[in-house]
């Protein structure tokens, strides 16, 4: 076998090893949250005279990424015979063939249930702790305390002992759609738990978990997200990239002046989640992110940060937004939002994520005069690192609610005067400061 048999082997080879990362579970991994999963856990309680009584708790041990409305659903198919006799704190979607039952008929017969929590507000006998918040949970870097939550479950014919009872098969979690894939529960050691009064520990009689990572390319083929750029130093603005999240739906966007139709009021009841209703745009995408270089000082730069929601059915609540950019690690002062470090690797520190202050602008509204939330982030200079040339000043990668946002391509970024080697900085910041107020404005609401 010659050379170029060797290099065209080499090729295949490599196109082979390309095609399997692409399609294996491991597309869900993600750098900026390497361990981030959402992981169900199973703890037997008690035993009772057919089965057992549990509880099941679910972890959104990720970063960044919310479980967004209409919430999660849990789903799984039963080893065996198995039936749902109660279940506090969540309900099951389908009851199932329960004929065979005469006296007593159980909450669901269902071979491969699906369970979805309560929403806030449900019967005091319904509710369970940690429960009842409509399947919304909080990233685990935004507010742990918000990131969990738990029902009871009570199964029959399930086997009275652990070398009798059958693990579940095949988990899905939907949180609020597509996009995680489930692994097979294992058995753990038992789970400790503390009474409320953290006085008295009581350990499970047996435990499992089942661990759930999230893919964007299993969600969806197409980005929800974009970025757009400007700068002080430039009067042009970077848009968004043109269908940027696909434009097979450019044909039943909401134009200008047009109808709003109203919410499915059907599927709101049925916890279904409306499909987006999009402003009419080019770049089609549910939600955009304007970054703007505002000022240069001496030792500081300050940027402005917007969201623009182009949906007119969702609101986003407890949003989070991530960017990465190599100043993030000398972030002296933010302004209206909330600001923590993201610590994907111990060495690095260049990445952060943003969210809103509770009852202030922590929800996104819908599309129109509310559907946007703005803040300003102030950084110290890194004498060895700080520029504005070559796009310096524009984060690598944005994040919306987990999702990645598409980028628009580096040779459109704003551009420095090639006369400016050093910006002044002794100009009427007032004079500044009113001119690029209005011009933001204006680039914030102008309809792309």
């Amino acid at each position: 076998m010659g050379f170029d048999d060797n290099t065209k082997e080499l090729k295949l080879l490599a196109l082979i090893a390309l095609c399997f990362v692409l399609i294996s579970p491991a597309v869900a991994y993600d750098p900026l949250d390497p361990s981030g999963n959402v992981t169900i856990r199973w703890d037997i309680m008690s035993w009772t005279s057919d089965g057992y009584l549990a509880t099941v708790t679910i972890f959104n041990f990720q970063l960044y990424r919310n479980i967004m409305n209409p919430g999660w659903t849990l789903g799984w198919t039963w080893a065996k015979k198995e039936v749902i006799w109660t279940v506090v704190g969540a309900q099951a979607t389908e009851q199932g063939d329960c004929s065979k039952f005469k006296l007593k008929i159980p909450h669901s017969c269902k071979r491969n249930p699906q369970v979805v929590d309560l929403l806030p507000g449900a019967p005091f006998n319904m509710q369970y702790q940690n429960c009842c918040k409509g399947g919304v949970l909080t990233s685990w870097g935004q507010e742990p305390t918000a990131a969990f939550s738990a029902f009871q479950i009570a199964v029959g014919q399930s086997g009275t002992s652990n070398k009798t009872v059958k693990l579940p098969k095949d988990f899905k979690f939907l949180g609020p759609g597509p996009g995680y894939t489930c692994g097979p529960a294992r058995v753990v050691p038992s789970t400790v738990i503390l009474s409320d009064d953290l006085r008295r520990k009581s350990q499970a009689l047996m435990s499992w978990n089942v661990t759930c990572t999230y893919s964007q390319f299993l969600a969806s083929k197409n980005p929800s997200c974009c970025v757009s750029f400007s700068s002080f130093y430039s009067d042009k603005i970077t848009p968004c990239p043109t269908c940027a999240c696909g434009c097979q739906n450019n044909d039943t966007c909401v134009t200008s002046g047009s109808k709003i139709p109203q919410e499915d009021e059907k599927s709101a009841a049925k916890k279904v989640d409306n499909p987006p209703l999009l402003q009419c745009t080019h770049h089609m995408c549910r939600v955009r992110v304007h970054w703007h270089v505002k000022f240069n000082y001496h030792d500081y730069w300050r940027a402005k940060i917007a969201i623009i929601n182009f949906d007119y059915r969702n609101n986003y609540t407890q949003w989070t937004l991530v960017a990465q950019h190599p100043n993030l690690n000398n972030v002296t002062q933010v302004f209206s939002f909330q600001y923590k470090p993201v610590l994907p690797y111990e060495s690095i520190n260049d990445t952060g994520m943003f969210y809103g202050l509770k009852y202030y602008n922590d929800m996104l509204m819908q599309a129109g005069p509310l559907g946007n939330v703005q803040s300003e982030v102030l950084m110290k200079k890194d004498k060895n690192t700080f520029t504005l040339k070559q796009g310096w000043a524009f984060p690598r990668k944005v994040y919306f609610n987990g999702d990645e946002c598409m980028l628009p391509p580096p040779d459109s970024y704003p551009t420095l005067p090639n006369s400016a080697n050093k910006l002044p900085t002794s100009v009427s910041f007032m004079a500044i400061y009113v001119f690029f107020s209005i011009f933001f404005h204006m680039v914030v609401t102008v309809v792309q």
